[in-house]
């Protein structure tokens, strides 16, 4: 039998799980509201947070963190690399901690704390489908500036997970089907999935696509220019993955506060969160464009789905489209589980980070 621990840090919580091979012996989520986490500087800062939560979580279920066979972390902010299950090493790690694929997620931190973990308590370590996994097309990565392109940085680890189950639901494989998949939570990403791959996506992290409870979402250049007037690029920075969205407006990242402010009739409440939906909205017809319109399912996943509001809109504005499917939550602590096991069963094989993007630019500029 082996004992794994799923790592899975998010941009508004830690959730880990422990399974015994398949058995899940328990999964639990912690919430951090914004104004706990920006007491970090930076993501890496939170390294010692993060792993305290952890421990704590561990003892909280009389688990011996000791008994730890194998090590699963959710990553992110390497170079871009091809989706399946990699091993985590030194080189993948000190990528993650530099941010070398030009974003900041805290997504990275599974990578990083699974790695320190393992050194110190012995086992191995693997990682699955980090944010930057790169399936873009070529029309997708271009940009009206030379030598500026548009990165992929999406939830991919859930996306693909609830994208098989529900393929698997219409009879088909993933690679048979064209989904559009919004994953609605701390951070906010729409995909267009082309026959098993993220064909284009809006970059949550990266200050592109609908804004979040964390993320300042999609702003015109020039206004971006009249920010920094009066604002360091740190701050910036920090608010495309941290402080924008919901934390900026209410200094809060907590939906729930938020809805709660919604139901009860608040104007600014009301504006803020409709948006939100209109943005997503917006980001699905544009994906649908993608697609050629040839969409089987637009699934609506992540913690923000179990809101009827946002499920009820969408499909209001967007079922002319194609149908559309709700996976409340995510899958993605299951599909680390069950990808890695099938690594150590020896039916599938992990591979190694290569250090080097799967995109290092066109043809015509080497």
């Amino acid at each position: 039998m082996s004992r794994l621990l799923i790592i899975n840090p998010g941009s508004t919580s830690t959730k880990i799980s422990v399974f015994d091979d398949e058995r899940n012996v328990f999964t639990q989520s912690v919430f951090h509201d914004a104004p706990q986490l920006l007491r970090y500087p930076t993501t890496n800062d939170q390294m010692p947070f993060r792993e305290q939560v952890i421990r704590d979580l561990l003892k909280a279920h009389d688990i011996d963190i000791a008994s730890i066979d194998v090590w699963v972390g959710r990553g992110g902010c390497a170079y871009s690399q091809q989706a399946g299950v990699m091993e985590i090493d030194s080189r993948l790690v000190e990528d993650t901690a530099a941010d070398r694929g030009g974003s900041d997620h805290p997504a990275k931190l599974g990578v990083m704390l699974a790695y320190k973990l393992c050194s110190q308590y012995g086992g191995k370590m693997y990682t699955l489908n980090p944010t930057n996994v790169d399936e873009l097309c070529d029309s997708a990565r271009l940009t009206g500036i030379s030598g500026l392109y548009r990165r992929a940085q999406t939830h991919v680890l859930n996306q693909k997970a609830v994208s098989r189950v529900h393929a698997a639901k219409l009879g088909k494989s993933y690679e048979q089907c064209n989904f559009i998949v919004c994953h609605i939570d701390g951070g906010i990403t729409v995909t267009a999935h082309c026959r098993g791959r993220m064909i284009d996506s809006t970059e949550g992290a990266g200050g592109d696509g609908p804004f979040s409870p964390t993320r300042l979402g999609s702003i015109p250049v020039m206004e971006i220019v009249k920010f920094l007037e009066n604002h360091t690029t740190e701050e910036l920075k920090a608010m495309c993955s941290r402080s924008g969205g919901f934390v900026s407006h209410f200094g809060t990242s907590n939906a729930d506060t938020v809805h709660a402010m919604v139901q009860a009739g608040d104007p600014k409440a009301c504006t803020v969160w409709n948006a939100m939906i209109y943005q997503i909205c917006k980001s699905i017809g544009a994906m649908s464009v993608v697609l050629e319109g040839k969409v089987d399912c637009i699934i609506l996943t992540g913690g923000l789905v179990r809101f009827n509001d946002i499920t009820d809109t969408v499909r209001e504005k967007c079922s002319w489209i194609a149908p559309v499917a709700c996976y409340p939550g995510e899958m993605e602590q299951e599909e680390m589980a069950h990808a890695v096991l099938e690594v150590l069963n020896g039916r599938h094989k992990a591979f190694r980070y290569s250090g080097i993007p799967v995109f290092t630019g066109f043809l015509w500029e080497k």
